[in-house]
């Protein structure tokens, strides 16, 4: 059992470039609240001891100056800045790359300031309590070095009605240990079922397919370890202004290495986020929804 209370790890250094804005800072919630602050409420509400925001260090002041004012005396709070030198190992960065190198760099640049077990989520993604009060039980009581979790969210739960996404599709042995996240691109709705584009043709996909939104636990000896195969990943990738570290790829690898085990723990819980423009109106209103049904309140720091 954890002795210490877990943190949960928000990455909220991406560009939201299909999004063609900062949907990290835009306010969606009835009293302007955005999807990152559901999140931290739930944690909070889970029995969370500590958020870690990874922002980009340009817009720290601003970031800060309107998070800090509702999280105080509620949570304590850390920063850490993803940066594109971050862990470059004395490697020169190619001129025309601009965008970080993904998610588990990320969550690389946290490793100076992890002392707990935690969850890692992505700011701009609406999660739902059942799924903080899951990672949290497994948090305290289930996890240990080599032994993690990713939370699995049936995919009906987690398509937009605006375009199509990208899903980690999550397989599992007989004990929920997952033996594989498949990427599937391009999935997308089309009367009442979900399809993905292979090979120029569509194949349906169960609507109960579990599929991970990079909802991981992991302890800090998770991120220690993935620092040498980010060494790899630079000395195979660089070249590529485009190529990406991937939590769910290096969780992948880690299993495939026999290195750990990642469990899936399932959630009926309904994902919902911004990956579209369009997709905004659309979160607002389930979010008043929420608000409506008495599971939220108006104003969440009030």
């Amino acid at each position: 059992m954890a002795t210490t209370k877990p943190s949960l790890v928000i990455l909220a250094a991406g560009m939201a470039s299909r999004y063609g804005g900062n949907k990290q800072t835009e306010s969606f919630g009835p009293s302007g609240e955005t999807i990152m602050e559901y999140s931290i409420y739930d944690a909070i509400k889970a029995g969370f001891g500590k958020v870690i925001f990874i922002i980009r260090e340009e817009f720290a002041e601003s970031f800060k100056a309107g998070i800090e004012p509702k999280l105080a005396g509620k949570i304590e709070t850390d920063y850490v800045y993803q940066s594109l030198e971050s862990f470059s190992g004395g490697r020169e960065i190619p001129a025309g790359r601009t965008k970080p190198f993904g998610t588990m760099h990320a969550l690389l640049c946290c490793k100076d300031v992890l002392d707990a077990p935690f969850a890692v989520i992505n700011a701009d993604d609406f999660y739902g309590f059942d799924a903080f009060k899951q990672s949290y039980d497994y948090l305290i009581d289930g996890i240990e070095d080599g032994k993690y979790a990713c939370i699995g969210y049936e995919l009906k739960n987690t398509l937009s009605d605006n375009g199509s996404v990208t899903r980690g599709e999550i397989n599992v042995d007989a004990l929920q240990n997952i033996v594989s996240i498949t990427e599937r691109k391009e999935i997308y709705k089309k009367d009442g079922r979900a399809f993905t584009k292979e090979a120029d043709a569509d194949v349906e996909l169960p609507l109960d397919t579990k599929v991970s939104m990079n909802f991981f636990c992991f302890t800090p000896a998770f991120v220690n370890w993935s620092e040498a195969e980010y060494y790899k990943f630079l000395d195979e990738n660089l070249a590529e202004l485009k190529a990406e570290f991937l939590i769910p790829e290096v969780a992948d690898t880690l299993i495939n290495s026999g290195k750990g085990v990642v469990k899936m723990i399932p959630t009926e819980a309904k994902w919902f986020g911004v990956t579209f423009k369009e997709d905004a109106p659309v979160v607002k209103a389930a979010l008043q929804q929420l608000n409506d049904d008495g599971i939220y309140p108006f104003n969440l720091w009030a």
